[in-house]
């Protein structure tokens, strides 16, 4: 079937909600606050690509990555490049990218075990609306009070640089290993390039377009699969009605119909974008 509505499975975190965002209902009020809401393929498929919703009321982890190469000399099939789209944050809400200068492993590692690391960070403030792509290396930190959608390379290989203190293993040896101690780089993107399509991201590991509303044809190569992700408004994959909070699978040939107000994430593997849209 070229469009498949994939199930959604909310993670509980300590960090999380009850209150959620949108279309997503909230969390029971006696039950654990909900911090993720994943969006699963068929059977036990492992594509290349995971979207996610984050929901945050504490600042994460300080956090790093490993690359492909790194990844796949521990026998992993791939590292982490991840990207966030803002769709609602408090108005002191912030994320950490890299650090404010180039820091060397014995610093970085000293200032994780002293609790120093949150000064060496960069922290940003963020709103609805923003947008950063967050290359495997890079040292972050999701703040609390935030809504996002993070569209990412599918693994979980996350090394835990610094905790707040809170009772959760670090891994400082794999992480300094991999981290890129450095003031971030926002990567380049084409950004609008017609009517209603933008390109927010143009690989390494995968491309990111944003569509407004209107009737597009996608074709995906044969053995390749693309993401839908309506953010607001509501339409159809072929025959399949989607709205937001949802998510689908594409494959193959796909008549896209976005009704007026929809706008839309597609994210595909690879490193140029689809010409055939």
């Amino acid at each position: 079937m070229p469009a498949t509505r994939l199930a959604t499975h909310r993670v509980e975190k300590p960090w999380g909600r009850h209150q959620l965002w949108g279309a997503f209902a909230e969390a029971p009020a006696d039950g654990a606050p909900i911090g993720e809401i994943w969006f699963q393929a068929p059977g036990d498929a492992a594509p290349d690509l995971l979207i996610k919703y984050l929901f945050t009321s504490e600042r994460l982890s300080v956090q790093v990555h490993p690359d492909d190469a790194q990844a796949r000399a521990r026998g992993l099939p791939r590292g982490k490049d991840e990207c966030w789209l803002i769709l609602d944050a408090d108005a002191d809400s912030t994320i950490a990218l890299g650090t404010k200068q180039s820091v060397d492993r014995e610093t970085l590692r000293s200032a994780a075990l002293d609790g120093s690391i949150e000064d060496l960070l960069d922290w940003k403030p963020v709103r609805a609306g923003d947008f950063f792509y967050s290359a495997s290396g890079t040292v972050h930190a999701i703040g609390k009070g935030i809504t996002l959608i993070e569209v990412q390379q599918n693994s979980e290989t996350t090394y835990r640089l610094y905790d707040y203190g809170r009772p959760r293993e670090l891994h400082l040896d794999d992480g300094i290993a991999v981290a890129d101690a450095r003031p971030y780089t926002p990567q380049a993107a084409p950004g609008r390039i017609a009517q209603g399509r933008s390109i927010l991201v143009e690989g390494p590991k995968f491309v990111l377009e944003r569509l407004g509303s209107g009737s597009r044809t996608l074709t995906h190569p044969e053995g390749a699969s693309g993401w839908l992700i309506p953010i607001a408004g509501k339409g159809q994959a072929d025959d399949l009605n989607f709205h937001a909070g949802q998510c689908l699978l594409l494959e193959g040939r796909v008549q896209l119909e976005g009704e007026a107000g929809c706008d839309l994430l597609l994210a595909y593997p690879g490193t140029r974008r689809n010409n055939t849209i």
